[in-house]
């Protein structure tokens, strides 16, 4: 093989390999302005996590959030369930439970949803945005008109490793 040849070949690699990070990067990018993925909630008034709620695309290309671990109060254990909930949801394990539907992208956030309360069994008007290049989303619970609510603040995790 000639000199050419060989550096033909390598830029060709270089090239396919570069086209490959960027494309890596730029799917990356976009991942952290999504909601979808895993989130650490934490509590508004104690500031220790609650859950790890699991966001997903529906069919329907809204977003749904379902419990997929609990950080069980002092005297309860991991199969607590929603003794306040008073529709399908009573009595069901927290974990496993889809606390959040219906939210759709409206410009730079995620509205037209509602989000449970497992504590108090009450479904709330939602608003989330991702903040913090990603890593943070700001969810705000409201009857009525979003000042009239509570913000939390969720961390987004990595399952895969070890807390």
């Amino acid at each position: 093989m000639s000199f050419i040849q060989n550096k033909i070949g390598f830029m060709s690699k270089l090239v396919i390999f570069s086209l490959a990070m960027i494309i890596s990067t730029i799917t990356h990018a976009a991942n952290l302005d999504s909601p979808i993925g895993y989130w650490k909630t934490i509590d508004d008034v104690s500031g220790k996590p609650k859950s790890i709620v699991h966001i997903t695309e529906a069919a329907d290309h809204t977003l749904q959030g379902i419990v997929v671990k609990i950080y069980p109060s002092p005297g309860k254990d991991e199969n607590e369930v929603c003794s306040a909930c008073r529709d399908e949801k009573h009595d069901q394990r927290i974990v496993g439970m889809q606390i959040l539907t219906g939210m759709q992208l409206n410009e730079d956030r995620w509205s037209g949803g509602k989000i449970l309360d497992p504590v108090n069994g009450k479904y709330y008007r939602c608003t989330m945005r991702v903040i913090n290049d990603g890593q943070q989303l700001s969810v705000r619970g409201y009857i009525g008109f979003p000042l009239l609510g509570r913000s939390q603040t969720w961390n987004r995790v990595d399952i895969n490793k070890k807390e």
